[in-house]
């Protein structure tokens, strides 16, 4: 699964607040259910196949590991010959072919065991411990990945409901001053140019509606296909409460964020074990080019049942020819590779470039987690004077909405300057709150770099 960095949707995302912030709740239609973001997240987790076919690797990881443990052991194998024979054979070299016919049966066991393979099982059995590590360590890689996109797909909702919001609002006073200047040419104040340029404001506002409605179905349906439920789902998503904000800490070093990062995130501690499994894969490549001392042991019978017999001579039983032929064997064996076409150090050669390719991917993980959380630490710093200018912002309009209302409720002002004045503190407002959410989100990335779990 390809890695999603936070950053190349912040910019988006800055805008996730609205009206929906300032009431603190989500209205609940009866055809809709109201997730939550933990309720996302897990969701997400239990129904994504990705995890499920990382456990899977996991499990498989487990097998490989079992089954070299027991490569350590003997191998103990039995077995046992059947045969029938017949044909002209010429009986005691005397010279006379006969028709014979006979039957034998040979029973047997053998015992093999590695004295000395050049340690290649015990490494191989160190390798496959340490790949296991890195399956549980893939599946919190892509836990953490899949947390980070519905964290940034919820906030995308939130962010495109209040677009259409903000859309909807400025639809209405584009259509109050298009009714206004309607009104002023029929008494003879405005030309066709202006009412043609008012309308003209009007259709952009209604395309701005129509823009964030397709927008905000689309972040419901991407969403939906995180949590791997049917497309057609009808729910809401639950917004955190303004009213409760608490300004966000921003005193945070990026050098000791990424020092304490690199000891949790799973992308390091998943590209370090996969270093240290491909070096480990270098002393179980060598293994092949030391000699290979085998013991091994056999145990067996026989039994031979002879048609051709004369008369007076009778074939032994069966239990006494079983007894009686018993052979045993112990043996030792030694291999030593002298020339294979060079196969071994071929492969240990590789086994090395292997080992080096993981050591670079792992410092190259290291370097974009270094980047990113410096950028995250400054993105965080902005995100604070944003939030301060915003406010100063908001506060600077709603006085002088204060002053034009009340001198609107004394008609010492027109409908038209009314409603500018209130849309220009509505949107100082909001972004103002989209500011405030902006910095809360962005302070949250850094706590999901640090390990902590993200909650609103």
């Amino acid at each position: 699964m390809k890695k999603i960095n936070p950053y190349s949707t912040l910019p988006k995302l800055t805008l996730a607040l609205s009206l929906i912030f300032i009431t603190g709740f989500v209205q609940k239609s009866n055809a809709q259910e109201i997730i939550t973001i933990q309720q996302a997240i897990e969701e997400t987790l239990h129904n994504n196949l990705q995890v499920k076919k990382s456990q899977y690797s996991e499990d498989l990881a487990g097998q490989n590991l079992k089954q070299s443990k027991l490569a350590l052991y003997p191998t103990l194998n039995a077995g046992a010959d059947q045969n029938m024979g017949w044909g002209r054979n010429n009986l005691g070299n005397t010279g006379i072919y006969e028709n014979t016919q006979n039957y034998s049966f040979s029973p047997g066991a053998s015992l093999g065991f590695d004295l000395f393979n050049g340690l290649s099982k015990i490494n191989q059995i160190k390798q496959n411990k340490i790949l296991l590590e890195a399956g549980k360590a893939n599946t919190d890689k892509i836990k953490n990945d899949l947390i980070l996109q519905v964290i940034t797909s919820y906030m995308e909702i939130l962010y495109n409901k209040d677009r259409l919001s903000a859309a909807k609002q400025q639809l209405s006073v584009a259509q109050q001053q298009q009714k206004q200047q309607q009104e002023l040419l029929d008494v003879g104040n405005k030309t066709l140019a202006d009412l043609a340029e008012s309308k003209s404001q009007t259709a952009t506002a209604q395309l701005d509606v129509t823009t964030a409605e397709n927008a905000l179905s689309i972040s419901y349906l991407t969403l939906a296909q995180l949590m791997d439920i049917p497309s057609s789902t009808k729910y809401d998503v639950q917004a955190p409460v303004l009213a409760e904000f608490n300004k966000p800490s921003t005193n945070y070093n990026a050098e000791q964020v990424y020092s304490d990062a690199i000891n949790l995130f799973p992308d390091i501690k998943l590209a370090a074990l996969q270093t240290a499994s491909a070096k480990k894969g270098i002393d179980v490549a060598k293994g092949s080019l030391y000699p290979r001392l085998t013991l091994s042991g056999s145990y067996g019978s026989f039994y031979n049942y002879n048609y051709n017999l004369p008369a007076n001579v009778q074939n032994l039983s069966f239990s006494n020819q079983i007894k009686n032929n018993v052979s045993k064997g112990v043996g030792i064996g030694l291999s030593i590779p002298i020339f294979n076409g060079l196969q071994s150090r071929i492969g240990v050669k590789k086994a090395r470039i292997n080992f080096l390719q993981t050591q670079a991917d792992e410092q190259l993980t290291k370097n974009n987690l270094n980047k990113i959380i410096y950028q995250a630490v400054a993105d965080l710093k902005a995100a604070e004077s944003t939030y301060e200018s915003t406010t100063n912002t908001f506060n600077a309009r709603k006085e002088a909405f204060s002053v034009i209302e009340q001198r609107y409720n004394v008609g010492l002002v027109n409908s038209l300057d009314y409603n500018t004045s209130l849309t220009n503190k509505n949107k100082a407002e909001i972004d103002m709150i989209r500011a405030k959410y902006d910095l809360l989100f962005k302070a949250k990335v850094i706590d999901y770099y640090l390990g902590k779990q993200i909650v609103f």
